[in-house]
Order: C-alpha cells, then structure tokens, then sequence
C-alpha cells in the first residue's frame, strides 16, 4: 500500500511591485508587510503542510517517489509536471514571453512554458495583452520597446470572471490591473522581460525577441457549457483540455467521488484549488483535509479514488495531465 496521501499545500506569498497589500478576496486572515503578486501553490519548492511528509517540497517528493506520486501521464517521472498559482495583480505586470518547448531546449531548459489563466474575480474595465496586434513585426516592437511605447502596440483584451485565457509558449503578455487569476502552466519559471514601462528592472530582449512566435493559438478558450453529474445538483465545467493540462471547474452541493485515471486511461497526479466556499477531502486509509478558498490540494496518483464532500457548497479547479497528446484549444479574443 502507498505511503502517499492527500496533500495539503503550504501557499509561499511572493513579493512583486505590481503586487497588492489587500489578498482578502482569497486569503483573509493573510496580513501582507509588503505587496504580493503571486501564492506559489506547486511550485517545485512548495512543501506539505499535512500529514508524515510535512515540510517536504513537491521537488523532493517526486524525485523519491516518481510515477507513483506523478503518475505515468508526466512527462517527466521525477519531476511535479504543473506549477498553479494565484495572481494578484495591482498594477501593470511587465510585458513578457515565455519559451515553448523548442525554444527552451534551445536555452538549455528541459521544457517551455504554456500556461492558462482562470479568472477568479475581475472588477470592471480589467484587461490582459495577449500578442502583438496585427501586422507588427518583431523590429517594429523592439524599436517601441527602445522609445517606451511597447504596450501601445499589444493586443489588449477585456476578461471577466469565469473566464479561461490560454497563453501559448512565445506569446507576447502581459496582465493588467483589477483581476485575480489562477494560472496553471508547465513547471517552469523561464520568463523573458521584454519591457517594464521604463520602470528600472533587467530586460532580456535578446532572449525574448528570439523566443516570440509570430502565429499562436492564444486567447479565450471556447469551452462547453457546464454539466450536470449524476442529476446531483452537481456540476463540471470543463475549461480547458490542452497539450500539457487539462483543467476543469466543479461546483459541487453533495459529495462527488473522483478517480486519478484520465480520459486516457493513465494516472495523473492532480491538483485541487478551491476558489469559493469549503469542502473535506476523503482518501481512503488517509486524514481528511479541508479544501477552502486558497487552498491547494494535491492528490497522488497513486491514491485509487477520493472524494470531496462540501460544508454547504464549494467550487474548485481541477487541474491534471493529459494522458495522450492533445491539440492546442479553440480560441477567440
């Protein structure tokens, strides 16, 4: 029998200068000294706040117990295969661009970073630049980075909550004020600053220009709409299925039961986030833990089934590993 267990994630509160001071939408009781940008959730360096394995980080964790911990969808087994992480942007973030897969390894890094952006809360008027507009060319940019007018030359988008942005590897991007965003991506912190608003912070121009890709699928995900489970009064929103992730939305008001096998019929480790209310995690042989909004849970793919069971109700993203290669999803702006 497995050793591992539902997990129990210690949040690690990141300082940023686009960051802000008030986080109480997520974490209330969270008094902040200076501003955070961002609530690592599965970052490499995240460590277990539960059980025999407290105070392990998610890096230690794989690299011991491999596929049974990850399961046989990552790509790779002996490393955690998601990063998930809140945003709390306050004011504009730099414009960047990460590295797909080929432009990584290019760098010497094992893989890029795709990634996605669920929107938790957004006050209106709050946007995100996803790509250059239309018919810019890379020198067009670079000279607009030099004279301090890159961001006139983004495609800026208004997001509303419950929305799903997919951000492909050589995206130009950046985030705006007035959202909170869970980001899922592959796990991977490769960002190359392409501007900052004249703000004094190192630029990687050289890395970044060359990293930019002029086609992507970037954009809002079109997604089905939610369905019921069972006639429980449960539902699930698949939000987005793409090459490295597949996250899902549930909103549950009675107890749901889950399986660590996909679509595909492999394992993956996966990861809950709790954006509203509170529920009980359940595994068999396993402590409860509580799943509340900030909280992140990770469930071993070794653990054969779980449940949640809501205090009243609770509403989570689902976030694992595709078992076979998907394509990039349907887009829009």
């Amino acid at each position: 029998m497995s050793v591992l267990y539902p997990f129990t994630m210690q949040p690690a509160f990141d300082p940023r200068p686009w960051g802000t001071l008030d986080l109480s939408p997520i974490y209330p009781d969270h008094k902040c000294d200076e501003k955070i940008g961002e609530a690592w959730l599965t970052g490499d360096a995240c460590t277990v706040a539960n059980g025999p394995l407290k105070g392990k980080s998610l890096a230690e964790l794989s690299a011991q117990y491999g596929r049974e911990f990850v399961g046989d969808a990552a790509p790779d087994p002996n490393r955690f295969p998601l990063l998930l992480k809140f945003l709390f942007p306050q004011d504009k973030l730099s414009v960047q661009v990460h590295p797909d897969n080929e432009a990584a390894r290019r760098a010497g890094q094992p893989w890029g970073k795709t990634e996605c952006w669920y929107i938790a809360h957004a006050k209106p008027g709050a946007q995100v630049a996803l790509g250059l507009k239309a018919g810019v060319t890379r020198e067009e940019f670079e000279r607009a980075v030099h004279e301090t007018r890159a961001e006139d030359l983004l495609n800026w988008v208004s997001v509303y909550p419950g929305e799903m942005i997919y951000v492909a590897g050589g995206t130009v991007h950046t985030l705006g004020p007035g959202a909170i965003i869970v980001e899922t991506q592959q796990q991977s912190d490769t960002t190359y600053r392409l501007y900052d608003y004249g703000r004094p912070r190192e630029l990687h121009l050289k890395e970044g220009l060359a990293a930019i890709k002029e086609k992507v699928r970037s954009g809002k995900v079109v997604h089905p709409a939610p369905s019921n489970l069972n006639g429980s009064g449960n539902r699930r929103a698949p939000l987005i299925s793409a090459p490295y992730f597949v996250v899902e939305m549930f909103e549950l008001k009675q107890v749901e039961k889950f399986q660590p096998k996909n679509e595909a019929g492999k394992r993956s480790v996966q990861v809950l986030v709790a954006v509203e209310g509170c529920g009980i995690v359940q595994a068999p042989g396993a402590a409860p833990v509580t799943l509340a909004r900030g909280d992140a849970v990770v469930m071993p793919a070794a653990v054969d089934e779980f449940s949640v069971h809501p205090q009243w109700s609770v509403e989570f993203l689902r976030a694992s590993v595709p078992g076979n290669p998907l394509p990039e999803p349907e887009t829009r702006m």
